[in-house]
C-alpha cells in the first residue's frame, strides 16, 4: 500500500456512498446515504491493513421523500430492525492504482462475503492536511440479505459505488 502506516480518518466532506437498482426492470433508480463513517488503517503490510464501514440505513435518499420513507418501513428495510450496515475488510490485493477488497457486509442479523474492485485515486495536499482518494464500485444480490421485497418490482442486484478521501495519521482533519 503505497501510504504511511496508521489510521487515516474518514473525510465526511469528500467522501459518498451512491448506489443503483433497477426499477421495474427498465430504469434505474440512483441513491445514497448520508451518515456513514469509514476507517482505514494502513499497516506495515497488506495483511495487517483493514478498511472498516458503517452505514446508517435510516440516512437513505434517493431524491424523493415518500419513496425514501416508504424505503425505511417494515415492510421494505425496516431500518428498526437493520439500522446499519457494516462492512469488514478479510483481504486487499493489488497494487498501483487498481486494488481489490474483500470483506464481510453484515446488513442487519445477516453477514455476506463481498468483494470491491477500488481504484486508488492518488495523495492530495489540502492545506496542511494530505488526503487519499479511493472509488470502490461492487454488488451484492439482496435475496442474500433477506431483503426479498417487491420482486418484480425493484431488481435482485444493487449496484454500490463509494468515493472516499481519508486524512493522513497526525495532521488535522479537513
Amino acid at each position: 500500500m503505497p501510504l504511511p502506516a496508521g489510521r487515516w480518518t474518514h473525510d465526511p466532506l469528500h467522501s459518498a456512498v451512491n448506489f443503483t437498482i433497477r426499477h421495474l426492470g427498465i430504469s434505474k433508480v440512483r441513491g445514497r446515504f448520508t451518515e456513514f463513517d469509514a476507517e482505514l488503517l494502513v499497516g506495515e503490510t497488506l495483511e495487517d491493513t483493514a478498511v472498516n464501514a458503517t452505514i446508517a440505513l435510516a440516512s437513505i435518499d434517493t431524491g424523493n421523500t415518500d419513496r425514501d420513507a416508504h424505503v425505511r418501513a417494515s415492510d421494505l428495510l425496516d431500518v428498526e430492525r437493520r439500522p446499519t450496515m457494516v462492512f469488514r475488510s478479510r483481504r486487499i490485493t493489488g497494487a498501483g492504482e487498481e486494488w481489490t477488497l474483500a470483506g464481510d457486509l453484515t446488513i442487519g442479523d445477516v453477514t455476506r462475503p463481498v468483494t470491491l474492485a477500488v481504484e486508488f485515486g492518488g495523495l492530495g495536499a489540502l492545506g496542511d492536511t494530505r488526503h487519499a482518494g479511493f472509488e470502490a464500485t461492487g454488488e451484492i444480490r439482496r435475496s442474500e440479505y433477506g431483503l426479498t421485497f417487491a420482486p418484480g418490482m425493484l431488481g435482485e442486484v444493487v449496484k454500490i459505488q463509494l468515493d472516499l478521501q481519508f486524512s493522513e495519521p497526525g495532521t488535522p482533519e479537513a
